[in-house]
C-alpha cells in the first residue's frame, strides 16, 4: 500500500486516469433506474483517491475545462444562433429567467447560510445540474485567489457542495418533471404528445418515415395493365410509394438503370423499392416473385444531409420531400431527422432549420443529387480539424481574458466563458459553410466528456483533503438546500411556460429540461410521454442555458 501511495504522489498524471477510469466505471453502474451518473462518479472518486495528498497543477484543470467548455459550445452553436434570429426567441427568454431563478435561490441561500463564494458556486452547480458553473468559478476564485492583498477563498467545499446536491439535483429533476408536473398541472402527457404529433403530422408519414423498414424486391412483370408503360406512369399508379430502379428486359436480359421515361415490358424482371407496407401492399400487382440478385445488386446508400440552403431551410419536412425526394423515379426515403445530437418528431408540418440534419436512404447518384440541393453530405470521416479547435480556444480565451476596470474594479468575463462564446461560434460557422472545421461526433464526444472528467477529477483530487471535514460541517444543510435550488427554478418555469409563455405541455417539459442542461430528465421524459416531442423544447432551452450559467456564474462570484 505504501508503494501504491507513494506512485501515486510521485506521478500523479497515474491518479487522474485511474479517477477517470472509476469514475466511467462506477457512473455508468445502475441500481434500478438510479444510477450516479460519469461526472458525480469522477468528482466522489477524486475525493476518494486524493485522500493520499496529491498536488495536481491547477493549469492541468484549466485545459481540461477549456476543451469541454469548447466541445459544448461547437455542439450547441447552431442551435443557439438559430433560437436568437428566429421565433425561439420565447423560449431563449423563458430559459433565462428559469436559469436567473436557480441563481437567485442560491445566492439567497448563500447569504441566509454564511456560505462563501465558493460553497455557493458549489451549491448552484450541483442542485442546478450544470457543471459549467463548477468550472467558471474555480476559474474565477483561481484569478481573486492570485491578486495581491485580497482575501483568499477556500475553494475545497466547492466540490463537496457539489457532490452533496448533484445527485438529487439529477434524479429530482427527472422525477419532478416525469411525474410529479404532469398530475399537478392536470394534463396527461403520453395524450398532450400524441395531440401534438397528430396535429403536426408526426403521425402520418412523410414520404416515408424512420418507423418503417425499406428494401428492393424482383418480380416477373406479367400484370397486363402495366405492358408497355413508362417508369413514371407505373410510379404514379401506385401514388409514388414504390419506385421501380432497374429492369432487366426480356429481350437481350440486359439490365438498365430506369429513368421516368424508361417503357417496361411483358416479361420483364423489375427491381422495386420502397417500404416494406408499399411492397407488401403491392407486391401481387406485378407478377411472380423472383431472385435476381445481379438485378438487385445496385449501389445504395444512407447519408446525413446537412440543410444548409437557405432555399430550404425553414420549409417544413413535407414541402422537402415532396420536392426533392416524390419526383418519379427517384426513390429516396427519409429515415431520420435530427437537430443537434437530439432525434425530432418527423411529420409533414416539421420545421427544418439550417444545421439540421436529414438521414436519406436511395440510390447513391440520387442521394448525391439531393445533397447538393439541401446542402452538405455528411459523410463520416476520422479526422478532426484540430487547428480550427486550438485556434478557436485561443482566440476565445484571449477575449475572455481582457480586463476592463470599472470604478476601479477589475471586470473580465475569464477563459472560460470565452472558450465556451469560440465554440457557440465555431459550431455555428461549422453548420452553414460545411467546408471547415469538422470534429466527427465520436471525437467530439471525447473532447466533452474527457474534458469535463478531467477537470472534475483533478478538482476532486485536489479538493480531498477537506472533504470529510467539509462534508461533516455542511453535509446535511446541503443537502437540503439542494433541493430548493433544484426545485424553485423548476416551479417557476413550470409557472412561466404554462401561464405566461402559453407552451406546449410537451414542449415545455422539455424546455425546462434543457434550462437545466439535464440530460437525464429529457430520457425520462420521453419515457414517460413515449414521444420526441419534449426534444422539440430541450434543444433551445440546452443550447441557451449553456452560456447563461457561465455569465451568471460571474455575477454570482462577484456578489459575494
Amino acid at each position: 500500500m505504501d508503494y501504491i501511495i507513494h506512485t501515486l504522489q510521485k506521478y500523479p498524471e497515474i491518479a487522474i486516469y485511474l479517477t477517470i477510469a472509476v469514475g466511467f466505471w462506477v457512473g455508468n453502474l445502475s441500481l434500478g433506474k438510479f444510477n450516479l451518473g460519469v461526472v458525480t462518479s469522477t468528482l466522489l472518486a477524486g475525493l476518494l483517491i486524493g485522500q493520499v495528498h496529491l498536488v495536481i497543477p491547477s493549469v492541468l484543470q484549466s485545459t481540461f475545462f477549456a476543451m469541454f467548455l469548447f466541445a459544448v459550445g461547437y455542439a450547441v452553436g447552431p442551435q443557439f444562433i438559430r433560437a436568437l434570429k428566429s421565433d425561439g426567441i420565447s423560449q431563449v427568454f423563458f430559459t433565462i429567467l428559469v436559469c436567473a431563478s436557480g441563481l437567485v435561490t442560491a445566492i439567497l441561500l448563500g447569504k441566509m447560510l454564511h456560505y462563501d463564494a465558493a460553497l455557493t458556486a458549489g451549491l448552484l452547480s450541483g442542485g442546478y445540474t450544470n457543471s459549467t458553473v463548477l468550472g467558471v468559478a474555480t476559474d474565477l476564485l483561481n484569478q481573486v485567489n492570485q491578486m495581491p492583498g485580497g482575501v483568499k477563498v477556500a475553494m475545497a467545499l466547492m466540490p463537496v457542495a457539489y457532490a452533496v446536491t448533484y445527485p438529487f439535483g439529477t434524479a429530482g429533476s427527472a422525477w419532478f418533471l416525469a411525474t410529479f408536473a404532469p398530475k399537478v398541472l392536470g394534463f396527461n402527457l403520453a395524450e398532450e404528445c400524441k395531440t401534438y404529433e397528430k396535429e403536426n403530422g408526426s403521425g402520418h408519414t412523410v414520404g416515408s418515415t424512420a418507423y418503417r423498414e425499406f428494401s428492393a424486391r424482383a418480380f416477373l412483370l406479367s400484370n397486363v395493365d402495366l405492358f408497355d408503360k413508362t417508369v413514371s406512369e407505373v410510379e404514379a399508379m401506385f401514388d409514388h410509394e414504390i419506385f421501380v430502379r432497374r429492369v432487366r428486359q426480356a429481350v437481350g436480359a440486359k439490365i438498365v438503370d430506369c429513368e421516368g421515361s424508361t417503357r417496361i415490358q411483358r416479361n420483364d424482371v423489375v427491381a422495386i423499392s420502397g417500404t416494406l407496407t408499399a411492397l407488401l401492399k403491392y407486391q401481387n400487382h406485378f407478377g411472380k416473385e423472383v431472385k435476381d440478385v445481379p438485378l438487385l445488386d445496385f449501389s445504395t446508400e444512407l447519408l446525413d444531409l446537412v440543410v444548409t440552403s437557405r432555399k430550404y431551410a425553414g420549409k417544413t419536412l413535407g414541402e422537402i420531400t415532396s420536392t426533392l425526394f416524390g419526383k418519379p423515379g427517384r426513390g429516396l426515403f427519409l429515415t431520420r431527422f435530427s437537430r443537434g445530437e437530439l432525434d425530432m418528431p418527423m411529420g409533414h408540418d416539421a420545421v427544418v432549420q439550417r444545421g439540421d440534419v436529414l438521414t436519406i436512404l436511395g440510390a447513391k447518384q440520387d442521394v448525391v443529387a439531393v445533397a447538393k440541393e439541401l446542402g452538405y453530405a455528411d459523410r463520416p470521416l476520422e479526422n478532426s480539424d484540430m487547428a480550427f479547435m486550438g485556434f478557436g480556444i485561443v482566440v476565445g480565451s484571449i477575449l475572455g481574458a481582457i480586463t476592463v476596470h470599472v470604478a476601479g474594479i477589475p471586470l473580465s468575463f475569464g477563459t472560460s466563458v470565452g472558450s465556451i462564446v469560440a465554440g457557440i461560434v465555431c459550431g455555428y460557422l461549422r453548420a452553414t459553410m460545411r467546408t471547415f472545421g469538422k470534429i466527427p461526433g465520436p471525437a467530439l464526444w471525447v473532447f466533452n466528456n474527457v474534458g469535463l472528467n478531467g477537470f472534475i477529477a483533478v478538482i476532486g483530487l485536489n479538493a480531498a483533503p477537506g472533504f470529510i471535514s467539509g462534508l461533516q460541517q455542511y453535509g446535511v444543510t446541503l443537502l437540503f438546500a439542494g433541493a430548493v435550488v433544484t426545485l424553485v427554478p423548476l416551479i417557476v418555469g413550470l409557472l412561466l411556460g404554462r401561464f405566461v409563455f402559453k407552451f406546449h405541455p410537451g414542449i415545455l417539459l422539455g424546455a425546462c429540461a434543457g434550462a437545466r442542461s439535464t440530460t437525464a430528465a429529457l430520457g425520462a421524459l420521453q419515457d414517460a410521454a413515449q414521444s420526441k416531442v419534449p426534444a422539440v423544447g430541450y434543444t433551445v432551452g440546452y443550447a441557451v442555458s449553456r452560456l447563461v450559467m457561465a455569465v451568471f456564474t460571474i455575477v454570482l462570484v462577484n456578489v459575494f
